[in-house]
């Protein structure tokens, strides 16, 4: 066989691969292409390759599947503890919730209570409150009237706004606002302050209520006190002004006191062990000051008013003082026993206190006259009418007509003969009038006018 010839402009020829197969006298021979070589290497390669990895997992296999069932384990074990602390939380919740609802529900009695108490106190302010306003306390110097005494009207509005609606008002204050979150965000580091829980708004609220209660309560126990010192101080004017007067003017008081006066009682006996007073607050003491002091008021009231302290002519002049004076009939010094005062004919008499009518008709030189007594000892006269419009035994009021003025017995023309007496001794009537005149104020209906002198 002869070789080619080489080329020389490109080099040494390649030879191909060839492959011979000898069996016996055959022979086989195939050429081995550049592709075909490749194709057997990337075979191999990827048979190598399965073969490690199959290997591998049987190998690796136990391996891979343990770690896959710890990690499985280990999540597990987290949910589980997660369900339990998301469970504690809840139990946590839940007893916090309970807790809140006690403590509200606590609170709640303890309003009503108070609400209670407050509303059973407006019920014997109302007695003692129309005892005042028919004692003339009220319209004297009184910080407010009876409505605001009642009600503890305070003067800031706006810390009773919670006690507009009562309890309602307590629940929308309790149930307004967002309600709290339990899970704070953890997803963030800012600082975020802690929710408002119900227990928290509960505290508030109440305090707030509470606080509000405290000011009517101090606010009505101020207005009672003033109505107790008022009470006091007018009893001891109108007393003082009776006292003054020149009569025994402390029996009357006692007398009508002893009536008042459990102590006194003549229609049986009273007594037993003392015990201290249950459950008596300052609101309590407070109310039994100005019971006592209106209790006082009314009896020297009542005895100022059964006196005869208003004036028999208001207005009218005086045509002949008490005391010692001239006879106008003998023309010598005598004594006039009472006040005359100027009448026209036909005119009313009134009587100037209530009484019992103890003598009425023709009486000497009274001429017709008509006695009154009003009791411990005091009687008043009414001479020279000319007639009498009452009998003896009526019981009258002050005000009312005893008669006509005239001019009967020894009387030199129309006019009013007034007398005041105690126990048969006649006074001079110008110091219940005066005294009547400065009872005025304290007393309604009273009316005196100071009479002028002729």
């Amino acid at each position: 066989m002869t070789a080619k010839p080489q080329n020389r402009v490109f080099g040494k020829q390649k030879r191909q691969h060839t492959i011979i197969v000898a069996s016996g006298d055959t022979v086989r021979h195939m050429t081995v292409r550049p592709w075909m070589a490749a194709l057997v290497v990337c075979l191999i390669g990827v048979f190598s390759i399965g073969y490690l990895l199959a290997t591998s997992y049987l190998v690796l296999r136990d391996d891979l599947i343990g770690a896959t069932m710890a990690r499985q384990a280990r999540m597990q074990y987290d949910y589980e503890d997660r369900i339990a602390a998301l469970r504690a939380q809840v139990d946590r919740v839940t007893s916090r919730q309970l807790l809140d609802q006690q403590v509200v529900e606590e609170k709640v009695d303890k309003l009503m209570e108070q609400q209670q108490a407050l509303s059973s106190r407006h019920g014997k302010l109302d007695a003692l409150l129309d005892r005042a306003e028919s004692s003339g306390l009220m319209n004297k110097d009184a910080p407010g009237d009876a409505s605001a005494v009642a009600k503890g009207d305070h003067a800031n509005k706006g810390d009773h706004a919670e006690l507009t609606g009562g309890l309602k008002s307590i629940e929308t204050l309790l149930s307004s606002g967002k309600p709290a979150d339990a899970t704070p965000d953890n997803s963030t580091l800012a600082y975020v302050p802690a929710p408002e829980t119900v227990a928290d708004r509960a505290d508030r609220v109440f305090s707030k209520v509470t606080l509000s209660l405290k000011h009517i309560e101090q606010d009505q126990l101020t207005r009672v006190r003033h109505l107790t010192s008022g009470a006091s101080e007018t009893a001891d004017e109108i007393q003082s002004i009776m006292q003054n007067v020149g009569v025994k003017v402390p029996t009357a008081i006692a007398s009508a006191a002893s009536k008042n006066d459990i102590t006194k009682n003549d229609d049986g006996g009273v007594g037993g062990p003392y015990v201290a007073p249950e459950n008596v607050d300052q609101f309590d003491q407070s109310m039994a000051d100005l019971d006592t002091a209106l209790t006082r008021l009314e009896t020297v009231r009542g005895a100022a008013e059964s006196l005869p302290f208003r004036n028999p002519a208001p207005g009218k002049l005086i045509t002949s003082p008490f005391g010692n004076r001239k006879d106008p009939f003998f023309g010598k010094l005598a004594l006039h026993t009472g006040t005359d005062f100027h009448f026209s004919p036909g005119e009313k008499v009134k009587a100037t206190a209530p009484g019992k009518v103890v003598s009425a008709g023709w009486t000497g030189g009274y001429g017709n006259m008509v006695e009154i007594d009003h009791g411990d000892g005091i009687s008043t006269r009414y001479g020279h009418m000319e007639e009498v419009l009452v009998k003896v035994g009526d019981t009258v009021k002050s005000g009312d007509a005893l008669g006509l003025a005239g001019s009967t017995g020894r009387s030199t023309g129309t006019h009013l003969h007034y007398e005041v007496r105690e126990n048969g001794r006649a006074i001079d009537p110008m110091y219940f009038i005066n005294a009547g005149a400065k009872l005025a104020s304290y007393i309604n209906g009273l009316g005196t006018i100071s009479p002028r002198e002729l």
